[in-house]
């Protein structure tokens, strides 16, 4: 019973001390608990390793559950580009509204757009570059740990182009060409037949070249360097009309169509290549009985209540019935008045469970109930069919219409309000419906655009256009003329919430299209890696056993402060996260020092003191007083080093400056809290009094008894 009322009373001043003693104590205790949580955090094997122990004997004694110890939480490092390899983005920019001398500098709002967007704590270390070439300017992305390309562009993100339309004029000012541009159009064209007869007789010539010849004269931009190839193209796409001619006439592969095929982009000489099986394709007709809640659903039937209700027009439903009751009951507007019919289409163009489900039934068969996310659907498939794709090559002669000379007709004209006068966008919901929208508030040019937009609009409507469609055209009650207005789109909670980041984070001064992607691996690799940390760990060895043998005790307490200090920092690389490039861990590796300098500072001015006559706990006190002024002025000058860097640099070099200023600052607190607590532990131990283990050096006094008071 005293053995527990014993350990009842250390528990007890370690919670609530009651001398300065227990005070230290305490810290220590604090101290121990901190090794334990960093030690864990930064590499938990051991933990697991002794839960799964401990558990594997829980289990064979069938203890609860609960009894059971977890494996300690273990988030995983993030490893820079150099380390692990990542995505590669190159982004072209449209310079074609932007003035010569101003392109330099929208190209570095351009980048430091992008910067945010993928680094919004400036650790993410994403290497973003602008590349000119000539007149083209690209933005060049490197992003570490990204081994998905969709993932990498969906964080980057497609720029949001927002804009504000009002209604045009109702007829088209100019509907007929002019003189001039009738004859100047009849002259181009003429001119384009007599390059592509040409073309064409020299293509039918034996042993002819015809990739020789479209870059001779083709004036397909696209093609005209690759021989003119268009690589496969399907049946009923683009190239439908030249490939009709072919079946119609047999044309053999590898021979040339011996005329010429008129399309809209112009007079084309043909070669055809080869002929493949494509993708089946089905046709189907369906009935969509959607839901609150569904994608692009604008329903307010409960999920169950749609399901009964399919389950009920699936009991009526049958093959000579599906148009009547498709046009009775389906919730999908764009085909309900045609019976719900579908039309062919291929496996990848619906979402899996409808293709799945459509592919998998026979000419003539309904299907059940099928869910997806868009509600409740009933099939009815009315065909199937074998595609084909054909293997073309061709030498393009531009032609031009009517449409190369008249404006188009516009139903809607830009107004000066855009993106760019966006102040802020936040998530609300429609108080009746409940629905997510988008509130969006203008800067003060917006809301005057706005102002005077809704006040010459008023009973018309206003279109708001994001990405080029139409989101939503609301009409104008009355004047605005707060700068707010409020986007609804039929939005999922997501889609609206992915809006609000979009338009937050800020519009790209000028558009940017992807050019190329691909993923990289890395270009130092694991070898590197491995060797840095071996480097660090001999480094760390050698630093702790100079430590040991020059200072004695207090090198055996900086060793453990040491410990805890990479403990700390490790921990706090997974926790911020930090990305961890080599340039990271050379600040990591370079803050060990700092925090070697900082104890030898202190335990050198402790050596005065003891020297001077003092005892050990007083000259303790007094070596941490007067060696901190020391330390704060080193590691000040050193913060400002990498806070300077840190806002000036690269994103490569941020990485080395703020692993580096966070080493610092957890080095003072192991170099001055830390060890100043243990020192102040083992200075009270009567078997740790004699100066000689306080004491740096190879030759020193010989050892005395110095009492020290016990704090």
């Amino acid at each position: 019973m005293s053995v527990i009322k014993k350990v009842g009373s250390f528990l007890g001043s370690l919670v609530v001390p009651k001398t300065p003693r227990g005070k230290v104590r305490q810290a220590v205790f604090l101290v121990l608990v901190l090794l334990v949580i960093a030690g864990n955090l930064s590499h938990s094997a051991y933990w697991d390793k002794s839960a799964d122990k401990v558990n594997g004997a829980l289990t064979a004694a069938h203890a609860p559950q609960w009894l059971h110890v977890p494996h300690f939480w273990n988030p995983p490092y993030r490893l820079g580009l150099d380390l692990q390899g990542g995505a590669h983005l190159v982004y072209v920019a449209d310079m074609k509204d932007v003035p010569g001398d101003q392109r330099a500098d929208a190209m570095s709002g351009v980048r430091d757009v992008i910067e945010r967007r993928v680094n919004a704590f400036g650790v993410a270390e994403p290497i973003v570059q602008v590349n000119r070439s000539g007149d083209a300017w690209r933005l060049i992305v490197d992003l570490a740990g990204v081994k998905d390309i969709s993932q990498a562009i969906k964080l980057i993100g497609e720029t949001p182009i927002l804009e504000f339309k009002e209604q045009g004029d109702a007829v088209q000012a100019v509907t007929a060409l002019t003189p001039a541009q009738k004859k100047e159009m009849d002259a181009f064209n003429a001119a384009a037949k007599t390059k592509s007869d040409a073309a064409l007789s020299a293509a039918l010539k034996t042993g002819a070249d015809f990739g020789a010849l479209a870059k001779q004269y083709s004036d397909d931009a696209a093609t005209k360097d690759k021989g003119g190839d268009l690589g496969f193209v399907a049946a009923d796409g683009p190239y439908a009309q030249i490939v009709d001619k072919i079946e119609a006439v047999k044309l053999q592969p590898g021979r040339v169509l011996w005329q010429t095929m008129t399309t809209a982009e112009g007079i084309n000489v043909v070669k055809f290549d080869e002929k493949k099986e494509g993708e089946a394709q089905v046709s189907a007709s369906h009935i969509l009985i959607a839901y609150k809640g569904a994608d692009r659903s604008t329903a307010t039937r409960t999920k169950e209540e749609a399901l009964a209700l399919a389950g009920k027009v699936k009991a009526e439903v049958t093959s000579s019935n599906f148009g009547v009751e498709a046009a009775k009951y389906s919730d999908d507007a764009s085909n309900k008045d045609k019976g719900g019919d579908l039309g062919y289409f291929s496996k990848a163009t619906m979402v899996a469970p409808f293709s799945d489900a459509a592919y998998a039934l026979k000419k003539g068969e309904v299907s059940g109930v099928v869910e997806t996310s868009f509600g409740y659907h009933i099939i009815y498939k009315t065909g199937e069919k074998q595609t084909f794709t054909y293997h073309l090559e061709r030498i393009l002669s531009k032609t031009k219409t009517d449409a190369d000379y008249l404006p188009p007709a516009e139903p809607w004209k830009n107004t000066q309000l855009s993106g760019k006068d966006l102040k802020r966008a936040v998530l609300q919901f429609d108080q009746k419906s409940g629905a997510p929208n988008v509130g969006i508030e203008f800067n003060e040019n917006g809301t005057k655009l706005f102002g005077e937009i809704s006040q010459r609009n008023i009973g018309k409507p206003v279109a708001i256009y994001l990405d080029g469609q139409p989101l939503s055209i609301p009409t104008v009650q009355e004047a605005i003329l707060d700068g707010r207005a409020n986007i609804s789109g039929n939005f999922s909670l997501q889609d609206a919430k992915d809006l609000v980041k979009r338009l937050n984070a800020g519009a790209l001064p000028v558009p940017i299209s992807l050019e190329t992607q691909q993923t990289v691996g890395a270009s130092l690799g694991q070898d590197s890696l491995n060797s840095s940390l071996k480097a660090a760990l001999i480094g760390f060895m050698l630093v702790a056993l100079f430590m040991l043998l020059y200072y004695r005790l207090p090198g055996l307490i900086a060793i453990f402060a040491l410990t805890l200090y990479t403990g700390i920092n490790l921990a706090l690389f997974k926790l911020i996260p930090v990305t961890l490039s080599l340039s990271g861990i050379a600040g990591f590796i370079l803050s060990v020092g700092m925090a070697v300098d900082a104890n030898v500072l202190i335990f050198e001015r402790m050596k005065e003191e003891l020297l001077n006559g003092r005892p050990v706990g007083s000259a303790i006190d007094e070596g941490f007083k007067r060696a901190w002024n020391s330390i704060r002025d080193s590691n000040f000058t050193t913060l400002l080093s990498c806070t300077i860097l840190f806002y000036t640099s690269s994103s490569l070099i941020k990485g080395f400056a703020f692993t580096l200023a966070m080493g610092v600052l957890v080095s003072m607190f192991s170099a001055i809290t830390v060890s100043r607590t243990l020192l102040r532990l083992v200075a009270g131990w009567g078997w740790l009094k004699s100066t000689w283990l306080y004491l740096p050096g190879l030759n020193v006094p010989a050892a005395q008894k110095v009492d020290a008071p016990r704090a």
